[in-house]
């Protein structure tokens, strides 16, 4: 991390989607509680890793981040500007600060444009940026700096690598100079080795233009390789909050515990010496989560107090980082190599 400069601030961010019942006369019957008031920082230069199961916010948190999606409430604050009440060209101008990094690298690229068109397609839109004689030169530059030949520009994406095709994702996020990338599971459809690759480009390019990262992901070994700090989801909520390693050594949460529990150590006495925590059940629907702390349902500590009062994300005592829990308490973890 190189600046405490903060770049990023979101405040008690809440997405529903309504559930309706009717074809002609619609009524809402409910709502799908996707983000349900979620807050953190992000610092110039430092990486935040968001992780959590399939359906708990992740991909709905990035959206709203990037205006995709209006917020039901709460705010996005980027460089003392809310995004979420921007609209026009204050919209455009701020969101030029903040672009995304797509999970798949073959259907997020347009096979009917060149890769040239691809990179140098923002700069259609933010003309400010690149005027028109210099674009070409413009995308040559982004693919140098990604580790793609400048030569070929003129190429189509069916004929590059998936590691290839995600480094065009990356320049194509660069391309408007932003101090912000939201890469949504940047990795996740790439072979191991390839990851690696990517993710060391990533730190490099962090280092190089002091980029801001918000990094969502399954795999939290490479969450742990990028990420300064880590923020665990349930249910649309965060429930632990922290340095990376306060996260990985020393979680104090129960669920952050399982799904650590849960990621493979190669070493094989080390396997034996790991307590595997089995979550009983599936998560709840988060069009009706569970009164109080939503993880209850399927937590081994859980007591009255659990269903009564929501815990609050704060720091716990003998913890020394937040986390959402009535009987938050540190357990120690067995390294993943």
């Amino acid at each position: 991390m190189s600046s405490s400069e903060r770049v990023l601030e979101v405040r008690d961010l809440v997405k529903h989607f309504p559930l309706t019942q009717g074809i002609v006369f619609k009524r809402q019957i409910g709502a799908i509680k996707a983000v349900d008031g979620v807050s953190f920082d992000l610092r110039k230069g430092e990486t935040l890793g968001i992780v959590g199961e399939s359906g708990c916010g992740k991909s709905t948190l990035a959206k709203v981040l990037m205006a995709l999606e209006r917020p039901t409430s709460g705010s996005v604050t980027i460089n003392g500007k809310d995004i979420a009440k921007a609209r026009g060209s204050e919209l455009k101008r701020m969101r030029r600060n903040i672009q995304m990094v797509m999970q798949d690298p073959y259907t997020s690229l347009n096979p009917r444009m060149t890769v040239g068109d691809i990179i140098g397609e923002p700069f259609e839109i933010h003309t400010e940026v690149a005027p028109k004689g210099d674009r070409r030169k413009k995308v040559q530059e982004l693919l140098e700096v990604v580790g793609l030949n400048p030569d070929h520009i003129n190429r189509y994406p069916h004929q590059f690598s998936g590691g290839q095709r995600q480094r065009i994702g990356i320049a194509r996020g660069l391309a408007l100079q932003p101090e912000i990338i939201v890469c949504d599971e940047p990795v996740s459809a790439l072979d191991v080795s390839i990851q690696a690759q990517v993710i060391n480009l990533l730190e490099r390019l962090q280092n190089e233009f002091d980029l801001a990262y918000i990094f969502i992901a399954h795999d939290l070994s490479v969450v742990r390789h990028i990420s300064d700090r880590v923020g665990v989801m349930y249910l649309g909520k965060f429930v632990e909050l922290g340095k990376d390693n306060d996260i990985y050594d020393k979680p104090a949460h129960p669920y952050t515990q399982a799904l650590l529990s849960a990621v493979p150590v190669p070493d094989p006495e080390g396997r034996e010496q790991r307590e595997r925590i089995i979550l009983q059940g599936d998560p709840p629907s988060p069009a009706n989560p569970p009164t109080g702390c939503r993880f209850r349902t399927r937590c081994w500590k859980a007591q009255e107090i659990c269903a009564e009062q929501e815990p609050l994300l704060q720091i716990r005592p003998g913890t020394g980082h937040e986390s959402a829990c009535h009987f938050a308490e540190t357990h120690d973890v067995v390294h993943a190599g």
